[in-house]
């Protein structure tokens, strides 16, 4: 019993010494090491299989020539070292200098320099006409993000928004024409009931002599008159809004001296604010220096002033002050007027939306006065802020660009885009 016990342990030790020897040669290496399997290697890492060092690079370009995104990496001398198809559908790609060569596009070559240059990330939405001419009907409408990959190289990402493009216009264009056909029954309007007032109006005012019916007929006229000059601001600030949102180009930028803009502000808001019994005052910094569009700049301060007021009580204050540094200039205007309240504090620059609905219509307001606003400030590459306590007033702060804008597009030649990955275009 004894012999068969020792001959079945030392059969076992030759099974385990054999099978040490035989499994790695038809298991996977683990801790490192790599082993194929058809024309597939593994490498194994924590006990998972991972796709070997050697293959990593073609799945890369694989992957990132199946994204729909077109997609350029640029070397330090702006040539292309890396180019998806999707790139070359969009039309990104010129022939080069010399035969046989290729270039970016002189967009994707600035939007790289200003990258390497400020070592920030850029973004940029616009449209770029198709065609040879830069005539095209049906713009290019690209979304671009680029960043620097380190060494001088600097990935550029382009997106369509073509269609994106296009119904923001077809939007714009409804709202814009609408508008146009409103101008005109609404000046009629108008007219009529300053006709109707005037042809009731009683001959000797000191001693009014009028019916019950010529005192009703000229309240509602009065009504009318109210109402229809009510309307016809809102119809003016829409077409604004409509411009501000790209249906014009944007005048170039120009150094607006905020003196004058506040000066400015102040004078259109005399009279309302005389009217309400609010007081405005002026204080901080002077002589400093906007880049931009004067009208806009002034229709942008005016706007919040005339906020401040309309939600201002009697024998208040709404201040207007200025502070500038080398990057930034900001103009804060304060009231003392009733709040927002926080969960509307996100939302009161959207188009229409009114935190007091009720106060709003007392007041004539339209709900575009801070989406205007808000565009004005963007298009200027700056932002409006706004902090507010409920019952403790509100202030709306412009903040704007101290130095001229580094604008791209005012730095390209006029190029437009060539459709297909064959249309290429000499630089």
């Amino acid at each position: 019993m004894e012999w068969a016990v020792a001959v079945v342990v030392a059969l076992a030790l030759v099974a385990g010494m054999a099978a040490g020897l035989l499994l790695p040669r038809f298991l996977p290496k683990r801790d490192g090491h790599s082993t194929s399997t058809g024309s597939v290697r593994f490498r194994w890492s924590r006990g998972r299989p991972a796709i070997a060092d050697e293959q990593q690079a073609g799945l890369g370009r694989r992957t990132i020539d199946s994204l729909r995104a077109g997609v350029v990496v640029l070397d330090n001398d702006d040539v292309p070292v890396l180019i998806n198809p999707a790139a070359r559908a969009m039309g990104l790609l010129r022939t080069g200098s010399t035969p046989g060569s290729i270039a970016a596009h002189p967009l994707i070559r600035t939007l790289a320099g200003q990258v390497r240059r400020t070592g920030v990330r850029r973004e940029i939405e616009l449209d770029l006409p198709r065609g040879r001419d830069s005539a095209g009907e049906n713009p290019l409408g690209v979304h671009l993000r680029a960043m620097g990959l380190g060494n001088g190289f600097v990935a550029v990402e382009a997106v369509d928004v073509t269609e994106s493009h296009r119904l923001t216009r077809v939007r714009r264009d409804f709202v814009a024409n609408v508008s146009h056909e409103l101008k005109t029954p609404i000046g009629a309007l108008q007219l009529l009931a300053e006709a109707l007032l005037d042809a009731t109006e009683p001959a000797d005012a000191a001693v009014p002599d009028l019916s019950e019916d010529l005192v009703a007929a000229r309240r509602f006229a009065e009504r009318i008159q109210h109402e229809s000059t009510r309307l016809g601001r809102l119809v003016q600030e829409l077409l604004e809004l409509t411009r501000l949102q790209g249906a014009e180009p944007q005048p170039p930028p120009e150094p607006v001296a905020l003196d004058w803009v506040i000066a400015e502000v102040v004078d259109r808001t005399r009279t309302t604010a005389s009217a309400r019994g609010v007081a405005v005052t002026v204080d901080g910094a002077r002589g400093l220096t906007a880049y931009g569009s004067d009208s806009q700049l002034a229709t942008a301060v005016a706007n919040l002033v005339e906020n401040a007021i309309n939600y201002s009580g009697e024998d208040t204050t709404v201040r207007v002050t200025l502070r500038g540094d080398d990057e930034h200039v900001e103009i804060a205007v304060a009231d003392q007027g009733i709040g927002i309240a926080p969960t509307d504090v996100d939302r009161v620059f959207e188009r229409f939306y009114r935190a007091d609905q009720a106060r709003s219509r007392a007041t004539g307001g339209t709900g575009l006065g801070l989406a205007i606003v808000k565009h004005i400030a963007s298009n200027h590459g700056g932002r409006v802020e706004v902090s507010s306590t409920l019952g403790g007033g509100s202030t709306f702060t412009l903040r704007l660009p101290a130095s001229p804008p580094d604008d791209l597009l005012a730095t390209l030649p006029p190029v437009g885009i060539e459709s297909g990955p064959t249309g290429l275009r000499q630089v």
